[in-house]
């Protein structure tokens, strides 16, 4: 088995995110075994990251050369975003980043799995303790939900979490649309003792 795509002239291993290529999108297709599933609000958080930030990961591909196409291993949201995200398709000139590996199949099905795997999930009291701290450093509920892609029912859940009275001390809470009103009345209710 090859351990990388491009080798180096020493023989020495080289990890494949030191070649990555910038491939343009429409060479690029799905793998058809991919168990992973992102709901609409991570995808929404996944294409405002990518708009705020970048790609600052490449997709993983296996390149079939006899096709001339690039089969992806891990990264089918992101790539997913390029193609469905008319802003992002536009800055980034249609192209994707790539790092290729030279694996078998049943090799790549193991490394897609790895790769999910690997990511885990989140923890709610590290992101009830971040949305404390951006709560602590002022940020604003509608600022709090667009930076880290929160819907007004998470928002308020994690600040339960961590304690509502304190978080709400000192200030009238707002998520900014017509339902303010009934969320304010649950979070009145919530602080009566």
């Amino acid at each position: 088995m090859k351990r990388c795509y491009e080798s180096e002239p020493d023989g020495e291993y080289r990890s494949p995110v030191y070649g990555v290529r910038a491939v343009p999108v429409e060479k690029v297709v799905a793998n058809s075994y991919n168990p992973n599933v992102v709901a609409p609000p991570e995808m929404r958080l996944l294409e405002l990251s990518i708009w705020e930030d970048g790609y600052t990961m490449p997709c993983v591909c296996y390149y079939d050369a006899a096709n001339d196409r690039y089969e992806l291993v891990d990264g089918y949201h992101r790539y997913l975003v390029l193609k469905t995200s008319k802003r992002i398709y536009e800055r980034e000139r249609g192209l994707l980043p790539v790092a290729v590996i030279d694996k078998d199949l049943s090799d790549r099905m193991a490394s897609t799995i790895r790769h999910n795997r690997a990511r885990g999930t989140h923890n709610i009291e590290l992101m009830s303790e971040i949305v404390a701290e951006l709560t602590r450093a002022q940020m604003s509920d509608q600022w709090i939900m667009r930076h880290i892609g929160m819907d007004r029912d998470e928002l308020l859940r994690l600040k339960q979490i961590t304690g509502l009275a304190a978080l709400f001390a000192d200030r009238e809470f707002s998520l900014g649309d017509a339902d303010e009103e009934a969320v304010g009345e649950t979070a009145e209710a919530f602080l009566q003792p």
